[in-house]
C-alpha cells in the first residue's frame, strides 16, 4: 500500500480492528484522522502515534450522527488538506436475542451504528474524494447474515448485509470518479467488542 502523506479517517479507532488499522497506517506513512465514542482512548492512541514519529489527529462522536461524519471529514482537510481515504469500521453487535425477543430500540441502534453510518460517512466523504481526484472507501461488514446467520444476530446480521448491498451500489456509482469502494468481511476477530462488552465499537 502506498500509504505516505495519505489523509485517512478510521472510525471504531478506539480499540480493537480500528486501532490496528490507524496503527499500520501510521506507521505506513498516513495522517490518521481517528474516530470513536471514547475520547480518552483515542487521545492515548493518537499520542502514542505521533510520539512514534507518525501524524494523528482525533474527535470523539457518534458514527450515527451526520454532524459527526462531516466534522470528520473537515478535520481530515482542515489538518493534512484533503481526504483519500476511510476506513469505516465502527459497529455494535447489540443484544444477542431471538428477534421475537428483541426491544425495538435495540434494533434501531444497531442500524443506526452499523449501517445509517455508512450513508453519513459516504455522503460526506465522497465529494471531498472527488476533490482530491479520487480515494478509497473501506466498510467493515462481515460474512453472518452474508454467508451464515447465527441465532441471535438478526438485527446484526441485517444491518451488515445491508452495509453490503450499499457497498456494491456505490462502488458502481463512483468508480468513474476513481473512487474504489469495498467491504471486509472478517471472521472471528478477538476483540472487546467480542468479549463481554455487546455495545463496545470495533
Amino acid at each position: 500500500m502506498e500509504l505516505s502523506n495519505k489523509t485517512i479517517i478510521i472510525t471504531g479507532a478506539s480499540s480493537g480492528i480500528g486501532a490496528s488499522a490507524a496503527r499500520m497506517f501510521a506507521n505506513r506513512g498516513a495522517n490518521v484522522v481517528l474516530g470513536a465514542r471514547r475520547s480518552e482512548l483515542l487521545k492515548s492512541l493518537a499520542d502514542e502515534i505521533t510520539s512514534s514519529g507518525g501524524k494523528a489527529t482525533y474527535l470523539a462522536g457518534d458514527v450515527s450522527d451526520g454532524q459527526y461524519a462531516e466534522d470528520l471529514v473537515s478535520m481530515a482537510i482542515d489538518t493534512y488538506g484533503q481526504l483519500d481515504g476511510a476506513f469505516n469500521n465502527a459497529g455494535v453487535i447489540g443484544d444477542m436475542v431471538p428477534l421475537t425477543d428483541m426491544d425495538e430500540r435495540n434494533w434501531a441502534d444497531v442500524m443506526a451504528v452499523n449501517l445509517t453510518s455508512a450513508y453519513h460517512a459516504a455522503k460526506h466523504q465522497i465529494p471531498a474524494m472527488k476533490d482530491a481526484n479520487g480515494g478509497s472507501i473501506v466498510f467493515t461488514s462481515t460474512f453472518v447474515g452474508h454467508t451464515i446467520g447465527l441465532p441471535g444476530m438478526s438485527a446484526y446480521a441485517a444491518s451488515k448485509a445491508g452495509l453490503i448491498g450499499l457497498t456494491q451500489v456505490l462502488a458502481v456509482e463512483h468508480g468513474t470518479d476513481n473512487i474504489r469502494v469495498n467491504a471486509l468481511l472478517p471472521g472471528g476477530t478477538k476483540t472487546q467488542m467480542a468479549g463481554d462488552d455487546p455495545q463496545t465499537h470495533e
